[in-house]
């Protein structure tokens, strides 16, 4: 190292991107930055950027570069930072599916430096072909409970940990000023506005894994039971994805033109997104396949109760084994579902009527009757998703990984073959 500091390598979502993947990246950065222990330099991608040149940050300088790429850029380009920079450790995350080529490296990188993996994953049954990318790291964290025991019944031989995300809960916090919560929804509903409305919230991506399309379709139905001027529905989310559906054409369709389901497109700071939680009465996320869901994890931070499927992260989210931070709905299939990359992976789809029914319940609920469970869930994010904790984890865990891995000239030797008599 040209200094005392540690010098991590990050490729992931650009760090300043609003996509889940993106906001931790930048979560955990910031952590292991704010020691004073670390430098970094990144390769920020999955976005379309306006230009490439190299990004600094106002309050750490020249200990954070980020570089934006296309994809999440190249070998090449990943070979010629290595001999520019020479970085300590490897940080990469996000699907498997992605990083092929940069386990095609791991003979390049390893001998150098460890490669540590934050892992996603949605679903069993178990992949055993990822087993071959997980060994190609040196450590492997995962980012919730599902991951974590898929990763040590696949590839039990790398060392894994579970380290889940989290929020940034002075941002995402309860509003309890109820005059402010009004003004913001005057300021948002504009002729829409009601205050005896119920508020439901889905932050997503227009994906069809996220089911946006069936979501509207449903809340139609639970609509046409208990009264089209009872609720709404707000979307954060590209009503024209090219990836989703086009839900404009949705709502046209089904005459839903008098505030049934509004849409909120901009791209809103945290502290703007909080708000918007903060004033609905429950954020829905019926995925049928999620590794975690940052959305519901935000929305319980300000004690705003959840419906959910019970899949990938988004189960230990919604309840603790014991308590219930809101309403779980169990797949009426569990569909296995793949591609030439991905032999096999459950999807887990809801029925039609367990979602109106789970709207219907968490609408027929007291505002007091939903608060209270909104701050159960908020406790629940702050003994078990706090960001404290969260940040002291990566710090420690990057920590024993240089002492123990080591790096360039004194880089614990690795060796991935066995010699066996046959």
């Amino acid at each position: 190292m040209s200094d005392d500091k540690i010098k991590v390598f990050t490729i992931s979502d650009m760090p300043f991107s609003p996509s889940g993947v993106g906001t931790q990246t930048k979560y955990v950065c910031e952590a292991l930055l704010e020691t004073g222990k670390f430098k970094i330099v990144s390769f920020g991608g999955a976005i379309k950027h306006q230009k490439y040149d190299p990004i600094k940050t106002q309050e750490y300088e020249d200990d954070w570069i980020v570089y934006p790429v296309d994809g999440y850029g190249n070998q090449e380009m990943v070979r010629s930072l290595l001999r520019q920079e020479k970085p300590d450790i490897l940080w990469f995350m996000t699907d498997p599916r992605f990083w092929g080529w940069l386990w095609e490296m791991e003979n390049e990188i390893r001998p150098l430096m460890p490669m540590v993996y934050y892992h996603v994953w949605d679903n069993k049954p178990y992949p055993m072909y990822n087993k071959m990318f997980y060994e190609s790291n040196d450590r492997i964290a995962a980012i919730s409970k599902v991951t974590d025991d898929i990763v040590k019944n696949v590839a039990p031989t790398v060392k894994s940990c579970y380290l889940p995300h989290a929020v940034n809960t002075d941002i995402f916090k309860p509003l309890e000023d109820e005059e402010k919560k009004d003004e913001f929804k005057k300021s948002s509903f504009g002729d829409f506005y009601d205050p005896n409305k119920v508020i439901f919230f889905w932050n997503n991506r227009n994906a069809r894994r996220k089911q946006s399309g069936s979501l509207i379709f449903w809340f139609k139905k639970f609509l046409d039971k208990v009264g089209h001027d009872k609720a709404t529905l707000v979307m954060h989310t590209e009503v024209k994805d090219e990836h989703g559906q086009d839900l404009q054409r949705i709502i046209d369709f089904l005459g839903m033109k008098d505030g049934q389901v509004l849409f909120s497109q901009k791209k809103v700071p945290p502290e703007d997104l909080a708000k918007m939680y903060q004033v609905a009465d429950c954020t829905v996320n019926i995925s049928d396949a999620e590794g975690f869901g940052l959305a519901t994890l935000e929305s319980l931070a300000t004690g705003t109760p959840i419906i959910v499927t019970m899949t990938g992260g988004l189960q230990e989210q919604v309840t603790n084994g014991e308590d219930w931070f809101g309403i779980g709905i169990e797949p009426a299939s569990k569909a296995i579902i793949g591609s030439q990359e991905i032999p096999w992976i459950q999807e887990d789809r809801l029925n039609e009527d367990d979602v109106v029914d789970a709207l219907e319940k968490m609408y027929n609920y007291s505002k007091e009757e939903r608060e209270q469970i909104g701050q159960r869930g908020r406790e629940h994010v702050m003994k078990n998703y706090n960001f404290t904790d969260f940040k002291q984890k990566w710090v420690d865990y990057m920590l024993q990984i240089h002492e123990e891995e080591g790096s360039w000239e004194n880089r614990k030797k690795i060796q991935r073959w066995t010699l066996e008599e046959v």
